[in-house]
């Protein structure tokens, strides 16, 4: 089945311990659909200026990711400039230009509204909301960030009544409940309307949590990271992108689908940017799932 993602598409410059990238392509949506069109066709819903290379498209394109809803508007792309800590757990963002992305307004075209699969990156709640409004998915996943949070909460509410899934990290599930906790913490973001919360803990894993199951996982072992930026999206594509490849949201495919998010985001982390998804097809991926569940077994 296919799914749609509305969020960010940027030029990222990013310094690790490896290294420094500059003006890479980044972006949530970015990555979402990366690693999603691994498993599913995607419809890719955003907005880049008119400096936007080339290259980027072919690389979207040669994904067989659907562009029909890539709007090219004047002026300079989304651009963000950040820098890790040695312990690539910490980083300091150092700039960053919304540029076109400040403007931004989703325009669904007819395909993208009929996927079955939606999922709204963490842009604006309003936008999201905009989005909802044109489109007719099945089921919706749903990613925010602690400045929405903290600024436009009354609205990310109102979203998380009309969403199957929210994918969010330790951190914002304490700044939106309060709860030290995570499961305490998992229970009461469930009690604000999804019915699936997925909590990311970077290299400590994830945990489900939902009405018929509780599922903790653990982080594929990385021996190096070379840059973590866009781990947390590719995550959320490979889970979304398995749930619309099988077209299934029953408790043992949501398990298998957080292994999957778990497992291409392992791979993000070993290039620069989206250099790695760029390489990698299902069945890299479907090979270090195999050795995932073998790390697992007890």
């Amino acid at each position: 089945m296919d799914v749609t993602v509305v969020g960010s598409i940027a030029l990222d410059t990013v310094e690790t311990p490896s290294g420094l990238n500059e003006e890479g392509l980044g972006g949530a949506a970015t990555f979402f659909s990366l690693a999603a069109a691994n498993y599913a066709p995607v419809h890719l819903v955003g907005v880049v200026g008119e400096d936007f290379p080339e290259e980027h498209v072919r690389l979207l394109q040669s994904k067989k990711i659907v562009l029909d809803g890539l709007e090219r508007a004047q002026g300079k792309t989304f651009r963000w400039t950040g820098k890790y800590h040695e312990d690539v757990n910490n980083r300091d963002t150092l700039e960053t230009q919304l540029n076109v992305f400040e403007q931004f307004h989703p325009k669904l075209p007819a395909a993208a509204c009929e996927a079955p699969f939606l999922f709204l990156g963490n842009i604006h709640p309003s936008l999201q909301i905009e989005v909802l409004e044109q489109a007719k998915p099945k089921f919706v996943g749903l990613d925010t960030m602690n400045l929405w949070i903290n600024i436009a909460q009354n609205e990310l509410r109102e979203v998380l009544k009309r969403v199957d899934v929210i994918i969010i990290n330790d951190s914002e599930v304490r700044d939106l409940t309060g709860e030290t906790n995570l499961v305490k913490g998992a229970k009461a973001v469930k009690a604000l309307g999804p019915r699936i919360v997925v909590i990311k803990k970077g290299e400590h894993g994830c945990l489900l949590y939902s009405d018929e199951d509780i599922f903790s996982a653990p982080a594929y072992p990385i021996e190096e990271v070379v840059d973590p930026t866009g781990a947390g999206d590719t995550f959320a594509g490979g889970f979304l992108g398995h749930l619309a490849g099988t077209g299934k949201t029953d408790a043992a495919t949501l398990r298998q689908a957080v292994i999957h998010g778990s497992v291409v985001a392992s791979f993000t982390c070993e290039k620069f940017g989206p250099d790695r998804l760029a390489e990698i097809g299902l069945a890299d991926i479907k090979a270090r799932f195999a050795e995932f569940k073998k790390l697992a077994e007890f």
